[in-house]
């Protein structure tokens, strides 16, 4: 009886080794896995990505696959990579430099392979909803950390209600799933569905209110506006744009009264730029700005192909002003908060019209309705304007956001696409004499 059990789990076994829906299956376990995970750890983000991306080889059809790199929303990003690894050429960094900055674009080749397996599987709305999921609960646990800070993974603990990672990147997170929800949240209120609208809204709530009473990004709070103008002009009414403008002024009213962390983040806004004028003290506006006018002079220097790949870092070594380390002029970094300027320095004009090119086409990729395209045009407006203020792009954590949300979103809306072509194809075209032929009317 045992070896007969044996053999039938043998037997269950290899036929699900030999099964590709089986393999499809584990790969988008492990995407939803991956998204799961990232806003708690790098590590496991890593592990459950290479883990999927195992599980695509055995049943790959290469000449498909090979067939849709060559659409310019998969090719665009390997040719960002193939730039940076040629940029190794003409970069005087050590070699070490020159391909560790390399590291930071690889992601991107994960791309098209998330768009590739996303167009032919019915399951990427669950990784969206394991992003959600997660979030939420860290939404949770931000609380707890600012009442209990022992409780911090953070070994510093130097910002309130941070249990892992940071306060930029969990405002990210948190900014992303808020101004998602919408969508759904107006479907469901259009179809009168109000229970579960409610429990969206409330969600999307509780998002916002950590946001204002425990931490928040700078950056947040100046894209937060612009996520939810290009939302309002995309799927509202004028008359809802001005009810819901005229309630929204009312709470962040409110919410600035009520959060002094609100207001003291705020403020920092013109106390930094105010000490950096003054005094050029090395204020988180004060060494954006230092960072921004170097990078501008590097990329005066060499404009066509810049610096090469890795390079940043000895030119801000070299522009640093010697003496007081306690000015923003003597600052060195290898990254200078702008992804635009990020790419500029090391590849020139050729590199940020390849990332421009990058956006552009993904934006355009997401112009239809429906919520894959909402969630994948929200990642990347959201890429495009934090980027203003970071390369977040090259970031760990708010790239892998791009990777997997523009990966997942832009195969499911490639899959609808493609059942759109096939119901089209499949309806017989209507031409004259067709009622007598068929003797329909």
């Amino acid at each position: 009886m045992t070896t007969l059990a044996g053999e039938t789990t043998g037997q269950v076994l290899w036929r699900r080794l030999r099964s590709p829906a089986a393999w499809s299956e584990t790969v988008d376990l492990f995407a939803i896995l991956t998204a799961a995970s990232l806003p708690w750890s790098t590590s496991l983000a890593g592990i459950f990505n290479a883990l999927m991306l195992l599980c695509m080889v055995p049943f790959l059809n290469v000449r498909e696959f090979l067939q849709s790199l060559k659409r310019p929303i998969c090719a665009a990003p390997i040719v960002l990579v193939l730039l940076a690894l040629v940029g190794t050429l003409w970069s005087d960094a050590a070699w070490g430099a020159r391909f560790y900055a390399v590291n930071p674009t690889v992601k991107l080749l994960v791309l098209p392979a998330l768009l590739y397996h996303f167009a032919r599987s019915p399951r990427g709305h669950w990784v969206f909803v394991a992003f959600l999921v997660s979030c939420a609960l860290l939404s949770v646990m931000s609380w707890l950390v600012a009442f209990y800070p022992d409780l911090a993974l953070k070994s510093e603990r130097v910002e309130r209600g941070i249990f892992v990672k940071n306060y930029i990147d969990q405002s990210q997170e948190f900014t992303l799933c808020a101004v998602a929800l919408a969508y759904p949240i107006v479907q469901l209120l259009r179809q009168k569905r109000y229970w579960i609208a409610g429990l969206l809204m409330a969600l999307a709530l509780a998002f916002f209110v950590n946001m204002v009473f425990v931490v928040v990004s700078r950056t947040a709070l100046l894209t937060i506006p612009i996520l939810f103008g290009v939302f309002a002009l995309l799927h509202l009414r004028w008359r809802s744009i001005g009810i819901i403008s005229a309630a929204l002024l009312v709470g962040a009213a409110l919410a600035w009264q009520a959060s002094p962390q609100l207001r003291k983040t705020a403020d920092t806004f013109a106390s930094d730029y105010t000490r950096y004028v003054e005094k050029g003290a090395p204020t988180s506006a004060g060494l954006r700005l230092e960072f921004w006018r170097k990078s501008l002079g590097f990329f005066s220097e060499a404009p066509i192909k810049g610096h090469g790949t890795g390079s940043t870092r000895g030119l801000f070594e070299r522009a640093a002003t010697p003496g007081d380390q306690n000015l923003a002029s003597a600052e060195v970094i290898g990254n200078p908060h702008n992804q635009t300027l990020n790419v500029a320095v090391q590849w020139g004009i050729i590199g940020v019209a390849v990332l421009y090119a990058i956006w552009t086409l993904h934006l355009l990729l997401f112009r239809g309705d429906g919520l894959a395209n909402w969630v994948g045009l929200l990642v990347v407006v959201q890429n495009v304007f934090t980027s203003l203020f970071n390369s977040h792009l090259f970031d760990f954590h708010e790239g892998w956001m791009y990777v997997i949300g523009v990966g997942v979103a832009g195969g499911m809306v490639i899959r609808a696409q493609q059942a759109e072509a096939k119901a089209a194809v499949a309806v017989p075209e209507r031409r004259p004499g067709w009622q007598t032929l068929t003797g329909k009317p």
